[in-house]
């Protein structure tokens, strides 16, 4: 639980900060780290499971400013194996906001093994698999072969100023291209597969809209690359307003984020009893209704009224 508060000015502080976790499949959660305005204590030796709760050591802290997280801290220490486990895990949460503008550009050569949240290192990162995983590089080819037709290969080269840039070959043309040359949407393609074959996926991958950019053929090809990535162990969120790439996946895979001034809430978008040709049945409606893309939230209430239009009667 963290809970921030505002303090003097344009300031925040953490008004508290609470760890805690179950240690078998029975019982109340223990609290291994508990802060408020920057003091509190966490537990050094959790893994004794049979001690009780007032039996396990306490270290009391006081960090710096009461703007700063324990899990931070705290989490640097072996010690506090749990905050340090913890914060482990969010630092290997990656969130991708891709942008192609700053993905053209050559770079100055130099070394990169991830993807930055905004890709603009995309040329340092497809290099570095090029030259150290070369059967994940190949897989990313296979990949955009398949996925964008007529480009055969894509190579990282260095030109004779020091920088790095990416050359696409299309089959159709003798020469290859370099990036600024290409399409956004084979841009963005080949920088999502980029990222999915990461030779150390992330526990955690949220995307930001990676409809844009993209034509809507595409985008079922997206959909199934990042639920193979899922299927490979890392969980995957992505937020999105495009009907198209809704269309690509199973009513169970999508969820509505309710909005209002003070919270958020997040839900199933529809039971289990709906079926997926209803969620194509009301895309297909709305893109009859209105040449133009239609919103997503149009959308979510169309596919809400469809169960009943049909004449589905839910059981007693």
């Amino acid at each position: 639980m963290l809970k921030i508060a505002p303090c003097t000015g344009t300031r925040v502080e953490i008004e508290r900060e609470l760890l805690r976790y179950k240690r078998g499949s029975y019982g109340a959660p223990f609290r291994f780290l508990d802060f408020a305005h920057g003091k509190g204590y966490a537990i050094t030796n959790e893994e004794e499971f049979s001690k009780k709760d007032e039996e396990l050591t306490r270290e009391e802290q006081e960090l710096d400013a009461p703007d700063i997280l324990a899990i931070k801290g705290l989490g640097q220490f072996e010690r506090f194996k749990a905050a340090s486990a913890f914060r482990l895990m969010i630092e290997n949460w990656h969130v991708s906001d891709f942008h192609v503008s700053e993905a053209r550009p050559s770079q100055e050569e130099g070394f990169a093994e991830h993807l930055s949240t905004r890709g603009d290192n995309l040329p340092l990162v497809a290099n570095f698999l090029y030259e150290n995983h070369r059967d994940r590089f190949d897989r990313v080819l296979h990949a955009m072969n398949r996925r964008v037709p007529g480009v055969s290969v894509v190579q990282p080269q260095q030109t004779l100023d020091g920088r790095l840039i990416l050359r696409f070959q299309d089959g159709s043309f003798k020469d290859p291209f370099i990036g600024r040359y290409v399409s956004d949407g084979t841009i963005k393609m080949f920088a999502y597969l980029v990222l999915l074959n990461d030779p150390k996926p992330y526990p955690l991958l949220a995307v930001e809209e990676p409809e844009n950019q993209l034509y809507p053929e595409l985008l079922p090809e997206l959909a199934e690359e990042f639920r193979d990535y899922a299927r490979r162990g890392g969980q995957v969120l992505i937020s999105t307003h495009s009907p198209d790439f809704l269309n690509a996946l199973t009513l169970e895979e999508i969820y509505c984020l309710r909005k209002d001034k003070l919270s958020a809430e997040l839900e199933r978008l529809i039971p289990a009893f709906q079926k997926r040709s209803a969620a194509r049945l009301m895309a297909d409606r709305l893109r009859e209704e209105d040449s133009r893309s239609p919103s997503f939230r149009a959308f979510v209430n169309g596919v809400r009224r469809l169960p009943h239009e049909l004449g589905y009667q839910a059981p007693a």
